[in-house]
């Protein structure tokens, strides 16, 4: 009689045990699929926003695509860069960072934010710091450089963030904590000055878009 127990009992534990052993190879699974798609995707946008520089004209990447590529972020320190996409969608994150709508385009004064996932394309936010220069090529060839000056973690719907105020500056935006596995309202902000353009136009020399003069000079 107990050692029919004892079989009763351990075929739970065993069955529980295995189901978790086939939960854990789907996940790691499902993990090694999206980090592959994630290179994937950045291997055609590589190409297709190399035609839009070429051309002038946005390039699809792929014939179903419903976004393109608008820009490339670049951490020079970290040998890390990611070609961003037009939009913050979720069918958008999933192959790249994308330009948030609403927020100004890198360079113009104000805020342009690009948003990406803490797993894939924006996993190198956390080994930034201030100091470190980040670089921007736009659609139109010209590339920004600008200088990480902070970080900060906010509640994805009380940012405090005003992207059409203030001098131009980029944002990276991820969510936090790094090392979570589920979603949550928390989003890492990590913030970065414009220095200079690819012409060697420093930030204080930047022109106002309505043209009545150059903007302050940014404290470097």
């Amino acid at each position: 009689m107990r050692a029919a127990l004892q079989r009763a009992t351990r075929r739970p534990r065993l069955t529980a045990a295995a189901l978790l052993g086939a939960a854990g190879v789907i996940l790691l699974g499902q993990g090694a699929w999206i980090q592959a798609k994630a290179v994937l995707a950045q291997i055609l946008l590589e190409r297709a926003f190399a035609e839009t520089l070429a051309t002038g004209r946005d390039a699809k990447p792929w014939s179903w695509a419903d976004t393109w590529p608008v820009a490339r972020v670049e951490a020079p320190r970290l040998g890390r860069s990611a070609i961003v996409l037009h939009g913050s969608s979720g069918q958008a994150l999933a192959f790249g960072p994308g330009h948030v709508e609403g927020t100004p385009q890198p360079g113009k004064p104000g805020a342009a934010v690009f948003s990406a996932h803490r797993d894939t394309h924006f996993s190198f936010l956390r080994e930034l710091r201030a100091g470190d220069e980040l670089r921007v090529t736009r659609r139109d060839g010209v590339t920004l450089r600008f200088r990480v000056t902070d970080g900060s973690v906010v509640r994805f719907d009380a940012s405090g963030l005003d992207p059409l105020a203030g001098l131009p500056r980029l944002v990276l935006s991820t969510c936090w904590p790094f090392d979570a596995k589920v979603p949550g309202p928390l989003r890492y902000l990590l913030e970065a000055d414009l220095i200079a353009d690819s012409a060697g136009t420093r930030a204080g020399l930047l022109i106002h878009e309505d043209g009545n003069g150059p903007e302050p000079a940014l404290k470097t």
